[in-house]
């Protein structure tokens, strides 16, 4: 890569910086973004595309640099995920009933991912069967959008390329468009779910729903004394900044990782050669940590700082991704996209509130509700959904949903590599048929939960 190459990328990610400070600003100001929460990356996606070539060709942005915004949320999805289990922290105490329900949650997680496979996959095979062209993965964004977010959009196409599916590009952008439906959509309807539910005295300690901070809304925080900190400073800057101390972490292990899947490659396993390099970089990051813990240098790692590494790249992949969004090739997909959209917000609701019911005892609803966010939007849609309908933070479903998330996170990125290889080998109904196949592995596994452990502490009055 030469000088000249460099300002261009330097160029390219400045234009991606001004639209990114853009939406900032129109999340601060303008009423319908605050209260869908729409992330001021999206907010500048989708701006810097309306105003881009692939629309009105207003601003006249190289291709160069529009490949460039394509490629990216592929290639910073590798440290985002790598960043993961740095600083992860496992609690191991609490009652049995606490640990219950955290199992339970965990399992409607589950549950609600191998649903929304279904229900994606369902739809190829159905609109395929009325002879409309579908690829492969069709469906698979359905999962990867809603349960995913926006930020998952880059991993969905790297996992594509890894395994040689040319419709990665286009499934990128089906997955970014059904992150946004699923962001928005959720809010919404979370909200109504919460009023709802209050109306009825299903919630466990709201009479009505509570007020949503005005910090939330509009994105910041006015009050110098309340800006909550981004963290420990782990090292002094005169050495290193804590901030580049662990970025530097991450990138080492993102290294490590391409070089093991060069040496991986050089061993003809077909099996270990289609696993993709993100993959052997959440794999190294749990052994980095370990060994870090157990040189008792754990103190130099800051969850925070790390989340916040990890954050800013999140967003410049997602204001990339929404920008490069190939409106085309997308539009070619609406119909089955729609119905995609619709039948998997119905699942998802339908799903939740049946299992949620049986699963939990106690404070089903707070538990169902974070769930429901994050199965629709991101982690903070789950938190915020669950502020609104427990403000004052009464019930367990905050902690327990916290911990069922991490553990989720790491069987989801052990999965994904495996439906990816499935589709490209096999194709969709094979997929079709894992996806209904787990999800009666997850259920089986949530009865037995319930027979071994939960049908004890119910008799012991615990749950």
């Amino acid at each position: 890569m030469t000088s000249a190459d460099m300002v261009e990328l330097l160029k390219a990610l400045a234009l991606l910086s001004v639209f990114l400070l853009i939406g900032t600003f129109l999340r601060a100001k303008i009423k319908i973004f605050q209260n869908t929460f729409l992330p001021a990356s999206v907010i500048g996606g989708f701006l810097l595309l309306i105003f881009g070539p692939h629309v009105l060709n207003i601003l006249k942005i190289p291709d160069t640099w529009m490949s460039a915004y394509s490629a990216l949320p592929g290639v910073l999805i590798i440290p985002i995920v790598a960043a993961g289990p740095l600083g992860t922290k496992f609690s191991s105490g609490g009652s049995k009933a606490r640990n219950y329900r955290i199992g339970q949650m965990l399992l409607l997680m589950c549950l609600l991912t191998a649903a929304q496979l279904t229900i994606g996959f369902g739809i190829n095979l159905v609109f395929r069967a009325f002879g409309y062209p579908l690829y492969d993965a069709f469906g698979w964004e359905l999962n990867m959008g809603y349960v995913g977010g926006h930020g998952t959009a880059g991993l969905l196409a790297s996992l594509l390329q890894s395994v040689g599916d040319p419709n990665w590009e286009v499934a990128q952008g089906v997955a970014t468009t059904m992150a946004t439906i699923g962001l928005v959509g959720g809010i919404l309807i979370g909200i109504a779910l919460i009023n709802w539910a209050a109306r009825r005295n299903q919630t466990a300690c709201l009479d009505k729903p509570g007020m949503i901070p005005a910090e939330l809304k509009i994105g910041y925080v006015k009050d110098a004394e309340k800006q909550p900190s981004m963290g420990r400073e782990t090292t002094m800057s005169a050495s290193v900044d804590a901030y580049a101390f662990h970025l530097a972490l991450i990138l080492t292990v993102c290294g490590m990782a391409y070089f093991l899947q060069i040496m991986v490659k050089k061993l003809n396993n077909s099996i270990l050669s289609g696993i993709s390099v993100w993959a052997y970089a959440m794999l190294l990051m749990f052994l980095v940590w370990w060994i870090i813990k157990r040189l008792k240098l754990d103190f130099l790692v800051d969850a925070k700082v790390k989340g916040k590494v990890a954050g800013s790249m999140t967003d410049f992949a997602v204001i990339a991704a929404v920008s490069s969004l190939n409106i085309k090739a997308v539009s070619a997909y609406l119909i089955p996209m729609l119905a995609m959209a619709v039948v998997g917000m119905v699942g998802t609701i339908l799903v939740l509130v049946l299992f949620a019911r049986k699963m939990f005892h106690k404070e089903w609803f707070e538990h169902m509700i974070a769930v429901f966010g994050q199965g629709t939007g991101v982690f903070l849609t789950g938190v915020l959904l669950l502020r609104i309908c427990d403000p004052d933070n009464k019930t367990e479903a905050l902690n327990n949903y916290s911990i069922a998330y991490t553990f989720a996170g790491v069987i989801t990125q052990i999965l994904m590599p495996i439906y990816a290889t499935i589709i490209a080998t096999w194709g969709t109904a094979v997929m079709f048929g894992q996806s209904v196949a787990q999800l009666f592995v997850w259920l089986i596994c949530s009865v037995l939960l319930w027979v071994l452990v939960g049908k004890k502490l119910s008799a012991n009055h615990e749950l």
